[in-house]
């Protein structure tokens, strides 16, 4: 655990990309097997480990430490892994250990439900203050080291000299620890052969359009089409083996059967997976709120399947049969994708169609005004693009709607994790609604970025110096009509919820600046919000 847990260490204080991929690499090519591949997993966020509760390991830690000394220890350092880390005492006699990883994980694996309590308290008498701190955020799963998983991908393919493509079309098909990967990097054996043909692809992504993105571009040299408000998808079907992957590349193909069943096209294609009716039966494409009743589901039943039918608009071709349609241009694999399309089922695929224009501002004019409510932007293209895994400035452009905005009024806080675990930076926040004895906050969202480093300091001492209650780790702070802190915040869209208090659920909410301007009595009412429902941005 030491050389993962100054892994750790070095990465979080490491704002460098390049410095990152540095570390990570020498870290790969030191370290042996399996514990380089369960560390690789935990970065990726692909170890399969069963967690462990914040309140098992506050639990163990009250065994040996008075429960108010632990509260303002906890209040003091604001990250439980941390305080647990420091604040551990090990019995006199125990000497601390290097364990290897590989260990830890495996011995986490095998531990049945009644053996976690012993083996966590076993693990943190034997490792010191910095192993200790590796293993709590290991088996809480909260590393947050500013390391994705493509940046982990990147750095293998350096220490192996390998193009970082075929680093992506091997991921999905193998598994933790990945011995036969390192094996390959290190030149000590042959290619991986994957288990499936039908595999996942790294998808392409698009960057948003900034200010004077499309300075110098010309507009004849791009394709338009939707930007439908949906999940991304991949569909393969690659020798008879038919598989539906999410854009991170987990199977979800049990979650959509009527999908798989109608996937008789041959090859792999990139698309939007959406509910209602598409557009060759033209029949109205559902909202997201109507996805989301079939999301994260591992099977399906008959009513979800009559009520919410799922199809695929068609974006892009990595695969026609077994030909790679990749290196082609866009307009090829274009060209391609139709005529695939028109073979498929009418109910379960359609193809987005694109949007004609000849000018920026035209586009521009047609992106503020989509003609369905479920077009959440524009996606521009180069008509001369390769398809290429990853995010790159350039092919591909994403021009999003403009988001709504409300201001909100503060009502609840909870410290953030990672380089933010001093900072009360996770914010909920409300708008008002008539109650009984009239106007009160009723909370309609959360958010934890898009604001400053400066601006997070604001909010961090507000929250401290006006806390009327706390809830555990949450503090309530002060929020009257004259007395409060108000804030506008962003969000792409509502949607009704029988979950949420206040019938409202935001998507993607984030804080767009600070108004010490306004009182709280000037903020938005639910019947504002409650407008919204269904509307463009």
């Amino acid at each position: 655990m030491k050389a993962f847990a100054e892994l750790l260490g070095r990465l979080v204080l490491t704002p460098q990309r390049n410095a990152k991929i540095r570390l990570l690499a020498d870290y790969f090519r030191s370290a042996p097997d399996p514990s380089r591949g369960y560390a690789l997993a935990a970065i990726a966020g692909t170890l399969s480990l069963n967690t462990v509760k914040p309140a098992l390991i506050r639990d163990l830690l009250l065994e040996r430490m008075d429960d108010v000394l632990f509260h303002y220890s906890y209040d003091y350092v604001g990250d439980l892994a941390e305080t647990v880390s420091l604040a551990w005492e090990p019995p006199a006699d125990v000497v601390p250990e290097d364990i290897p990883l590989g260990e830890v994980v495996e011995r986490l694996q095998r531990a049945g439900r009644s053996e976690v309590r012993s083996l966590v308290r076993d693990m943190l008498d034997r490792l010191d203050t910095a192993g200790r701190f590796a293993f709590l955020k290991l088996v809480t799963g909260g590393l947050r080291i500013g390391v994705s998983a493509r940046l982990a991908k990147q750095a293998l393919a350096d220490l192996g000299g390998k193009d970082i493509g075929e680093i992506e079309t091997l991921w999905h098909g193998l598994s933790p620890p990945y011995v036969p990967l390192f094996l390959w990097l290190s030149g000590e054996a042959e290619m991986p052969l994957l288990s499936t043909p039908a595999v996942f692809h790294s998808v392409m992504l698009a960057t948003p359009i900034g200010e004077g993105d499309l300075d110098g571009l010309d507009p004849a040299d791009f394709a338009a089409e939707w930007k439908w408000d949906g999940i991304r998808v991949q569909l393969a079907n690659i020798g008879g083996v038919r598989r539906l992957y999410s854009r991170s590349g987990d199977e979800i193909s049990g979650a959509f059967p009527e999908i798989i069943e109608a996937a008789d096209i041959a090859g792999v294609i990139d698309g939007e997976l959406l509910v209602g009716g598409t557009m060759r039966t033209n029949r109205a494409t559902a909202t997201f709120g109507d996805l989301q009743q079939r999301l994260n589901r591992k099977t399906v039943n008959r009513k979800l399947l009559e009520d919410y039918p799922a199809f695929i608009r068609g974006y892009d071709i990595l695969f026609s049969g077994e030909r790679d349609m990749r290196p082609e241009p866009f307009q090829v694999r274009r060209q391609a994708l139709a005529a695939l399309i028109e073979t498929a089922s009418p109910q379960h695929f359609d193809l987005s169609p694109l949007v004609p224009f000849s000018t920026w501002e035209e586009l521009d004019r047609l992106r503020s005004d989509p003609p369905d409510p479920v077009i959440e932007g524009i996606m521009l293209k180069r008509l001369d693009s390769p398809y290429l895994s990853g995010r790159m400035k350039g092919p591909w452009f994403k021009w999003k709607r403009a988001p709504f905005n409300i201001d909100a009024v503060l009502m609840y806080a909870q410290r953030g994790h990672g380089k933010r675990s001093s900072y009360y930076s996770d914010f909920t926040f409300g708008v008002w609604t008539e109650a009984e004895g009239g106007a009160a906050l009723v909370p309609v969202g959360k958010a934890y970025f898009g604001f400053t480093d400066a601006e997070l300091e604001v909010l961090d001492r507000y929250v401290r110096d006006n806390t009327v209650e706390r809830f555990g780790p949450v503090r309530a702070v002060r929020a009257e009509p004259e007395a409060g802190f108000v804030v506008e915040v962003a969000f792409e869209g509502l949607n009704r919820s029988t979950r949420h208090k206040s019938g409202v659920a935001m998507r993607f909410p984030r804080i767009a600046r600070l108004r010490p301007d306004k009182l709280p009595r000037e903020a938005d009412r639910l019947e504002t919000l409650q407008a919204m429902i269904g509307m463009k941005g």
